[in-house]
């Protein structure tokens, strides 16, 4: 793949929103796709509903929260009027939002997620574990905005952070688009290797050589106790616009078994983050 040529945003009603579907269609722009859907999914609201007959107990509608549904779509309706790309609206049915949007993640090459403000109430409708509930999910890449900070475009500066499994062969993979545009890309890698002195690392350049990429890579012998903590210091240190990794865990039982750079990284990140499950 080298372009993503249809791409998945997440809509809500937060003011953060507007910034991550402006970089959606950025990339839409960037990679001439064909296709950009913003997708509403909340967490439905039971609204009771009038009925001609007393049934002697209430009866219950399931939908979003009109209000919130209301402050989405204007932030879509003012995106399209400033022209190119077009955009579909779609909207998930009444069910749990991370099934919607997984379900719908199916069908593209790309997923645009927000890292969900706890201390925002318009995101109150947006589950705790909604991110890594779609990562887990749906199959496919999923690039992260942070709720905070101010993010102009994406991948001129990349760091990746590499280990020498299926999670992030995969997240490498699914972020050569951006490799191959970039203006910079960095590699890190911490740990042994039984194929050899330095192969991880020097495996890696070779693969992304390949592909068009060349990159600068820098192998550790221990990987640090606080992994993430030490991407997120990495990344700032080398002014990175965009980290690429591995998402560990296991969907049916997230809370446990999800991984701590993965759980740091969601939690923490400073900046836009690339994951695959």
């Amino acid at each position: 793949m080298d372009a993503y040529r249809s791409i998945l945003v997440h809509m809500d009603a937060s003011p953060r929103c507007a910034m991550r579907l402006a970089l959606a269609r950025q990339l839409a722009r960037e990679h001439d796709a064909a296709a950009l859907l913003a997708l509403l999914a909340l967490e439905p609201v039971s609204f009771p509903e009038p009925v001609p007959v007393d049934l002697g107990m209430p009866v219950f509608r399931d939908e979003v929260d009109p209000e919130h549904r209301r402050r989405a779509r204007e932030t879509f309706d003012a995106a399209l009027a400033t022209g190119d790309p077009t955009m579909t609206w779609v909207e998930a049915p009444p069910m749990p939002p991370a099934w919607g949007m997984s379900q719908a993640s199916h069908y593209v090459d790309l997923v645009v997620l927000g890292q969900r403000d706890p201390e925002d109430p318009l995101t109150a409708d947006v589950p705790r574990d909604f991110v890594e509930s779609v990562v887990m999910a749906s199959g496919k890449p999923a690039l992260v905005i942070p709720y905070a900070g101010r993010f102009d475009s994406i991948g001129r500066n990349v760091l990746i952070a590499w280990r020498p499994t299926r999670e992030c062969a995969r997240a490498v993979e699914a972020a050569l688009p951006l490799l191959q545009r970039a203006a910079r890309v960095h590699v890190v890698c911490w740990g042994e290797d039984s194929f050899g002195p330095a192969e991880t690392t020097f495996g890696i350049v070779r693969a992304l050589r390949w592909h068009g990429v060349e990159c600068t890579a820098h192998r550790y012998p221990k990987e640090p106790e606080k992994l993430g903590e030490v991407l997120l210091s990495t990344a700032a240190a080398q002014d990175s616009e965009l980290l690429v990794m591995g998402a560990y865990g296991h969907h049916r039982l997230r809370e446990l078994l999800l991984g701590g750079t993965t759980r740091t990284l969601l939690r923490s990140m400073t900046l836009p983050v690339l994951m695959a499950h």
